[in-house]
């Protein structure tokens, strides 16, 4: 993907996914129990980090603290959803960046993909009150599928392409460090990687995003390009101690 016309691509970007949640841990529970719907007390825009994702969150930050100065994020874009806030800020303060030298600005955009009517169900509970959208949903493939009332992955990247158009003109030259979600993570790769729908529903299958885990590109000058440099990179919280999870977002258990 090229930058628009008279702007330019930032200098290095970034892309984050949020710490462990509760919600992840509650979805688990419930798989294991083959219990129809996820018990998560608050909404999922509300759910935050469970212990390890705070945790996780700070190991990244002293990773992005030790880079050298010239190669530390000038920008921190965000997700509202509260355990990517808590992410975010966690991450910046374990980094040791101030709130003035690295302010964090929450952009809708990057908010978690919509399930609508398929909120909070498990497999097991999809199946038993929405057959007909279990088998569309086979029949069309998780790229194009819109559940009522939620979005098909083409809708987050229709959100994601304004959000990157925003990125050249207001960032450009700039380090920029975005944490959202599991898919917006792939939805990204998508654009900025120039992918097709096969292409990313392979790597998709191979597995989920780590929690806390970094995709991130480097400016290429002589190709005008976005790099790919790094691919959901957990070494830090692997020198940290701090376990590694990849567990789909609890919103609906299949993934999204």
């Amino acid at each position: 993907m090229r930058a628009p016309k008279g702007t330019q691509w930032p200098r290095t970007l970034w892309i984050v996914r949020h710490g462990q949640s509760a919600g992840n841990v509650a979805r688990d529970a419930a798989e294991a129990a083959g219990l129809p719907v996820i018990d998560i007390a608050e909404r999922d825009i509300d759910t935050p980090l469970s212990e390890l994702g705070r945790r996780q969150a700070a190991a990244l930050g002293h990773w992005f603290g030790e880079l050298p100065e010239d190669r530390r994020p000038d920008v921190l874009l965000c997700s509202p959803y509260v355990r990517a806030r808590e992410t975010a800020r966690l991450l910046r303060d374990a980094a040791g960046f101030s709130e003035h030298e690295l302010r964090l600005r929450v952009d809708e955009r990057l908010r978690e993909k919509e399930f609508g009517v398929l909120d909070r169900l498990t497999r097991f509970g999809i199946r038993e009150k929405y057959p007909e959208l279990s088998d569309q949903r086979a029949h069309v493939g998780k790229f194009y599928f819109r559940p009522p009332g939620g979005e098909s992955w083409c809708d987050v990247i229709l959100r994601l392409r304004s959000l990157l158009e925003m990125v050249t003109r207001e960032h450009g030259g700039e380090r920029v460090l975005v944490v959202g979600h599991q898919v917006i993570v792939n939805c990204m790769r998508y654009l900025v990687e120039c992918l097709d729908e096969e292409q990313i529903l392979t790597i998709d299958r191979r597995g989920d995003v780590p929690n806390c885990g970094v995709s991130s590109y480097e400016y290429d000058p002589a190709q005008d390009a976005l790099k790919t440099d790094l691919v959901n990179f957990v070494a830090p919280l692997r020198e940290a101690g701090a376990p590694v999870t990849v567990e789909p977002d609890a919103q609906a258990a299949p993934k999204p």
